[in-house]
């Protein structure tokens, strides 16, 4: 195919062959011509089978492909956003099929399709919008940009949300479970007993509980003493 195009060379028309899709590293575009028609982004296939454009849709033995319309618009679309914004109209996208060299149509969408033997005079015969120098100063700026390195993708990571602090920075407290408002009962909240207090408690009881040993006690040691006595 590059050999075909190159025949394009004696009417002003640069070419660039596979390279870089703009913004996908690993995409790669098969044909990009600069010349007096624009810019013209051609991808190749080669189908099998009955290949025609019917009523305005690309088919593959009666099936519509419209994906690979889609494609190239995309790709048209990518090389278009590298160019200054006056020159961004003049970037067209075309699809040549190389096993149906006759095959000539236009989509719905604009693409043009042809087979290889249409697809030169199709780029030749396209008016001219863009003078020499222009042509010459788009395909540098395009040579440049298509051919250089492009940076790999990288996923971006979110960072984790740093945790939420009180007052003069002291990590917030953790709140409540549901219903207790942070009281035992849920109501009321749990009184302050001082130290002193809750000794004074623990002796009441200790005094209680001897007394009702001692009541108990009482019936079974007067029985023993008046058995021994007597």
């Amino acid at each position: 195919m590059a050999g075909e195009l190159g025949r394009l060379g004696p009417d002003g028309w640069f070419l660039l062959h596979d390279v870089h899709w703009p913004g996908r590293p690993l995409a790669r575009l098969d044909h990009v011509l600069v010349g007096p028609g624009g810019v013209v982004v051609v991808s190749t296939k080669t189908w099998n089978g009955h290949v025609d454009v019917r009523d305005g849709v690309l088919r593959q033995n009666g099936y519509a492909r419209n994906p690979v319309i889609e494609v190239a618009l995309g790709q048209a679309a990518a090389v278009a956003a590298l160019l200054p914004a006056n020159r961004r109209r003049f970037v067209r996208s075309m699809v040549c099929m190389a096993s149906q060299p006759d095959l000539s149509g236009t989509t719905l969408a604009g693409v043009e399709v042809h087979g290889t033997e249409r697809l030169v005079a199709a780029v030749a015969g396209l008016p001219g919008v863009l003078d020499p120098d222009s042509v010459v100063r788009l395909y540098a700026l395009l040579g440049r940009m298509l051919t250089e390195p492009q940076a790999p993708e990288v996923p971006v990571v979110p960072l984790p949300a740093p945790p939420v602090s009180g007052a003069a920075g002291r990590p917030a407290r953790k709140p409540a479970a549901p219903g207790t408002s942070g009281h035992r009962s849920g109501r009321y909240p749990t009184p302050y007993r001082s130290r002193s207090r809750r000794n004074a408690t623990q002796a009441g009881v200790a005094w209680v509980a001897g007394t009702v040993s001692a009541a108990l006690l009482a019936p079974a040691l007067w029985v023993a003493w008046e058995y021994l006595s007597g």
